[in-house]
């Protein structure tokens, strides 16, 4: 009797093999489902940013295309060619822009030289950002007292600006015509590790 009650009391409990195994599938579950969470927080965290990224582009596209297509006739109105920076050439356009919501002029008179070009995000630093100088057109030529510095784009490494001529019905690399405007305006951002951002701006009229 006594022997039979001991061999029963032995086999309502667990052994140290048992709860070692039993904390070994606890432990396995547990970093899995860990690594599941984790890899998800990753996933959102890239889709979040390439979110912000794209919104920032759609913005920038959005924005050219409203300046462009409201600039106005005669002399001046825009202009395409280089410049030098670090030692390497660099794509610039030049445009006028009238008081309004356009490169945060909405509450300023007259008109605006914009220049939108590429400079380090910091001096010294390699990494460029985009974006446009922007200076009232009544200023002297040279003057840079009242010229502004507008971010546009961060983290870019080249720009490349081509027109469309449509008398030649050819692209061309710069644009010196003052007394006209390209048809489209092609831009081309360079980024690093990255692919390319490629946009085409129809502007809305050809003063002749």
């Amino acid at each position: 009797m006594f022997t039979a009650v001991v061999k029963g009391a032995r086999r309502g409990g667990f052994t140290l093999i048992e709860i070692t195994l039993a904390a070994a599938i606890l432990g396995l579950m547990s970093m899995a489902v860990y690594r599941f969470v984790q890899t998800n927080i990753t996933v959102l965290q890239i889709s979040s940013a390439q979110i912000q990224e794209d919104a920032r582009y759609t913005g920038l596209l959005d924005l050219l295309t409203s300046q462009w297509q409201s600039l106005p006739t005669g002399v001046g109105a825009l202009a395409g060619d280089t410049y030098k920076f670090n030692d390497r050439p660099r794509d610039e356009i030049v445009w006028a822009c009238g008081a309004g919501p356009g490169l945060l002029t909405r509450y300023a008179g007259g008109e605006f030289t914009v220049r939108m070009r590429l400079r380090p995000m910091k001096e010294g630093s390699d990494r460029l950002q985009l974006g446009c100088y922007r200076k009232p057109r009544d200023e002297a030529e040279g003057a840079d007292e009242k010229e502004t510095w507008v971010p546009l784009i961060d983290d870019v490494s080249g720009l490349r600006i081509r027109y469309f001529d449509t008398r030649l019905n050819a692209w061309v690399e710069r644009w010196t015509d003052s007394g006209t405007l390209p048809r489209l305006i092609e831009l081309i951002i360079q980024r690093p590790n990255r692919a390319d951002w490629r946009a085409v701006v129809a502007l809305g009229r050809t003063p002749l």
